[in-house]
């Protein structure tokens, strides 16, 4: 008697069916920020789009058709058992070097002096913010394969160094510094994580740290760059502009801000929308409200990095802290540039500034923990029930 074959939505039904509930906290940050980020983008750009597009919406169009695909790939995802994404790592990792490649190839678009996107229609793909979330999927399955042997140089170190380090001499051929930093310090806490040696990290950090020097030195834009931060006062009609601005945001936000859509900074910060949106959020909400933005993103990652503690095996472990550490790196610098903290950076803020790229992938990666997350909660739900005592017998 031949077996029964299994119909097309039985198949569908395995494929997403789930083996527990998300977290609920940092599923209603991600949505919250999402929608956060709709407004302020909104907020950011109305002026701008009016003056330079005729629209006052047409920012915002744009980014809540962003948002409401965001949050739909973020529900499929995080239905979608995270072990599946094995058998993606290495297709995906492809696709994200041939992008990355064409961009330098000079078949990207380009704009700023660089060549960061890929125009597919009305659709322009920045390959660099995919290539974070690839490289943390590769680390995780690569590391979680080769077990022990992360803590020797030749396995678990040097081929790990030398992937990173290819999709960082690819960034900043296009250029893109803030990319580049971003996807070594990924890559360094990532092997940190896994046991590697501390002595080996260490070392490469060191040598990273010249060599990132010598780029920044030896690249006149760049030293013009650090040169302005430094001198801010001197500049603030030249080389600091954008910056100088946005530190005027904030200050004149005070403690409560000035009131949603009633900052007037935004008439004199050159693409507020964009990488400078903690600008106007300071400058609007004030004090308080970047300070709770930042309440949120420090929830979010603590939720995935408690996720991370309790996923069942080592490559949800790794998943989950990466993609945790690519939204706290991504937010940390952002926000620290938007304050004149450090030298301006191009690195938009997670879920919250305008473009497709940078928003998609985060919802893609929050999605992947949002998973992680339900496996770590089967667990522990496991783990309770298997130590629970039995009815009748001494607890």
């Amino acid at each position: 008697m031949t077996p029964k074959k299994e119909s097309p939505l039985a198949r569908a039904r395995a494929f997403f069916a789930v083996p527990g509930p998300v977290d609920p906290l940092m599923a209603a940050i991600v949505v919250t920020l999402i929608c956060f980020g709709v407004v302020m983008v909104y907020s950011a750009s109305a002026i701008e789009a009016t003056v330079q597009r005729h629209d006052p919406q047409f920012f915002l169009k744009k980014q809540v058709a962003y948002g409401t695909v965001g949050l739909g790939l973020a529900w499929v995802v995080s239905r979608i058992d995270y072990h599946r994404l094995r058998k993606l790592t290495y297709p995906i990792l492809g696709v994200v070097v041939a992008l990355m490649a064409a961009c330098v190839a000079g078949l990207g678009k380009r704009g700023g002096g660089a060549t960061r996107w890929i125009a597919v229609g009305p659709v322009h793909i920045q390959p660099a913010e995919l290539a974070k979330l690839g490289l943390v999927l590769w680390l995780a399955y690569s590391l979680a394969k080769k077990g022990e042997g992360v803590k020797t140089f030749s396995v678990g170190f040097l081929p790990h160094l030398l992937m990173s380090g290819f999709l960082v001499l690819l960034c900043m051929k296009q250029p893109d510094f803030g990319s580049a930093v971003v996807l070594l310090l990924l890559t360094f806490t990532m092997l940190f994580v896994a046991g590697a040696k501390v002595g080996y990290i260490m070392g490469a950090l060191l040598i990273g740290s010249v060599a990132g020097a010598a780029v920044v030195r030896f690249r006149e834009y760049r030293w013009q760059r650090v040169v302005a931060w430094l001198e801010m006062e001197a500049h603030r009609q030249d080389l600091a502009y954008q910056p100088f601005q946005a530190r005027m945001s904030f200050g004149s936000g005070g403690a409560f801000g000035l009131g949603l859509g009633k900052g007037l900074q935004i008439l004199y910060l050159p693409e507020a929308h964009t990488d400078f949106v903690g600008a106007v959020i300071g400058e609007e909400l004030g004090f308080v409200g970047v300070a709770m933005l930042c309440l949120a993103y420090v929830t979010l990652v603590s939720r995935g990095i408690r996720s991370a503690f309790k996923a069942p095996d080592d490559y949800g472990t790794y998943l989950a802290f990466g993609i945790s550490t690519l939204f706290a790196l991504q937010a940390l610098i952002n926000l620290a540039v938007a304050m004149s903290l450090l030298p301006t950076k191009g690195l938009t803020l997670p879920f919250i500034s305008f473009g497709g790229s940078s928003l998609l992938v985060n919802a893609i990666g929050a999605g992947v923990l949002l998973n992680v997350s339900r496996h770590a909660t089967e667990a522990t739900a496991g783990a309770g029930a298997h130590e629970a005592p039995t009815q009748g017998a001494p607890a």
